[in-house]
């Protein structure tokens, strides 16, 4: 029952989209044939920063001969069903997250410690960047093709009110504190490498997870994150261990088969807009950071020996452990990325 329900939501999100994509070509009829029409779809509400991004690569490619319909919102599918239809060529262009239930390689995403502040992230991840050519010999084998990395924020550790520990010394500070980790392996593995006791909790529950004391921390709490979850938190300790990223994707026989300088325009508008997006991103994080303080939370940095201590575990245990997932061609292509032998 589980597969026909997902086959009848994909069935319906791909009948919307050819309704769309009918009704778009129809408004139209002057448009030269020349010219190229397609679809950019995303699962994000107006809020989002995907939105921002969409409508800023809509004003780079305006009076280029593209005409784009653009779908927010999720009325085309939700995100990992436009991953699906991108794989298809249903949906040409979205703004997604990897879908390791196609490819369990995705969960590179997770890997700890690839990058740990925003130099390093913009070098390894900004456009025309090592991880983007990492990514794309995965996604290829999916018929996608990643034409730029999107950047969000740095996940760290926070502590619940009146917990009172500093856990920096690590893995000796951990002392069994109860963390809240994701349902990945890769993540209840890191932070009980870390000397944590990590415990799996949906997202949705975090927030009634700290309050009630089931734990005493959480993890991968970005800059917004932290500061949302405020009157529950006294500490955010910036581990900087995870770096949150999502996809623009494009279906990869489609991007094959426009015309170069039509391929060359929209490549530049979205390096552009892409660009633009790492000083955003930078901005908010700190942005958010300076919010929690002033709402009383302690922002700690860790020092480097700290810093490199944590490193060196996730080096040592959770790098090995993710290459039987990720497989070692993957594995030495991000190694080789951040100069690590």
């Amino acid at each position: 029952m589980k597969g026909r329900t997902k086959m009848l939501k994909f069935s319906k999100a791909k009948a919307a989209v050819a309704a769309a994509a009918m009704g778009f070509m129809s408004l139209s009829p002057a448009a030269s044939q020349a010219d190229e029409n397609f679809i950019l779809a995303h699962a994000m509400n107006t809020d989002h920063v995907f939105h921002s991004l969409s409508e800023r690569f809509l004003g780079e490619v305006e009076g280029s001969g593209l005409n784009v319909a653009y779908h927010p919102g999720g009325d085309l599918g939700d995100w990992t069903s436009l991953f699906e239809q991108s794989m298809q060529g249903v949906v040409p262009m979205t703004l997604t997250w990897g879908a390791s239930e196609f490819d369990a390689r995705l969960d590179l995403a997770y890997l700890g410690y690839v990058v740990s502040n925003w130099e390093e992230a913009r070098a390894l991840y900004g456009p025309g960047s090592a991880m983007l050519g990492v990514y794309n010999s995965i996604l290829h084998d999916l018929g996608v093709h990643a034409v730029g990395i999107i950047p969000t924020d740095f996940g760290s550790v926070v502590i619940r009110k009146g917990v009172g520990a500093m856990p920096v010394n690590l893995p000796e500070d951990g002392n069994g504190l109860k963390i809240r980790v994701p349902g990945l392996p890769v993540a209840v593995d890191r932070f009980n490498n870390f000397g944590f006791s990590a415990v799996p909790i949906p997202l949705a529950e975090v927030y009634t997870a700290l309050q009630l004391g089931t734990v005493d921390a959480r993890s991968f709490s970005t800059a917004v994150e932290t500061y949302q979850l405020r009157d529950v938190l006294e500490t955010n300790i910036l581990t900087n261990d995870y770096f949150e990223t999502a996809f623009w994707l494009v279906n990869k026989d489609w991007w094959e088969g426009l015309d170069a300088a039509d391929r060359e325009k929209l490549q530049g508008a979205i390096d552009s807009t892409i660009e633009f997006s790492w000083g955003e991103a930078e901005a908010k994080s700190n942005e958010f950071l300076q919010k929690a303080r002033d709402e009383g939370i302690n922002v700690v940095e860790l020092t480097d020996a700290q810093l490199q201590a944590l490193k060196d575990i996730t080096y040592e245990k959770e790098w090995p452990a993710m290459e039987e997932t990720l497989g070692s061609e993957v594995m030495n292509q991000v190694r080789a990325a951040i100069g690590l032998k």
